[in-house]
């Protein structure tokens, strides 16, 4: 595992390899601005699923965050204590994206890191379809969906909890954005592996060949 405070790059070399060895390049947006804007839709439908999820086991209300319409007042405040918790948050999401890469701790090929446009793990290595789902799909469904679950059912889902959870789900916007370009875009029985930003699938019976 590499730590590195940018993206990895686009290989050209690698890319005229792997495409000479019969790896079909994914259709997918590269600019991270792009990827941003594209995935907003995302933000909105992950907020919603985890706003049900809290109204199923608890409760969820602007008001619980001190929000009320017509607002009253508007004040900012700075909360360091609050600004740790946040940080802790996108730590945690990126090492449970981390975790599912088998032998992420020997590989070179992995690589984690943060960029101003957040965290990113990312790994070379080759892995299967359903691997690469699950590492894109596991700090969604972990913070955002069984975590609420868990804090609820003990009595301890506070209001700067459920304030985590769903900035979380807003943050795996990118993550949902990746997850249909695997499902739509991915055939099943393939294996993927990344060139930097760029991601590429095979079959694996080619693979093995």
């Amino acid at each position: 595992m590499k730590i590195k405070n940018k993206t990895p790059k686009v290989d050209e070399q690698k890319h005229r390899h792997l495409i000479a060895n019969s790896w079909t390049p994914i259709r997918e947006p590269e600019n991270p601005v792009w990827i941003i804007l594209i995935s907003i839709p995302f933000m909105v439908l992950n907020a919603l699923v985890v706003i049900g999820v809290l109204k199923l086991f608890s409760t969820f209300s602007l008001s619980e965050f001190g929000i009320s319409f017509p607002p009253e007042s508007i004040v900012i405040t700075v909360n360091l204590g609050v600004l740790f918790l946040i940080l802790m948050m996108i730590v945690v999401h990126e090492l449970l994206h981390l975790v599912f890469v088998p032998g992420f701790m020997k590989s070179n090929k992995t690589f984690i890191g943060l960029t101003w446009f957040g965290g990113y793990v990312m790994t070379e290595e080759v892995l299967s379809r359903g691997r690469f789902m699950l590492i894109t799909a596991a700090p969604f469904v972990t913070l955002s969906v069984l975590l609420p679950i868990v804090l609820s059912l003990l009595g301890i889902l506070t209001p700067v909890m459920k304030a985590l959870i769903l900035l979380n789900a807003i943050a795996s916007s990118v993550d949902a954005l990746s997850f249909l370009l695997l499902v739509t875009k991915v055939p099943r029985n393939t294996v993927l592996i990344h060139n930097g930003t760029k991601t590429y699938w095979k079959y694996k019976i080619e693979q093995q060949a």
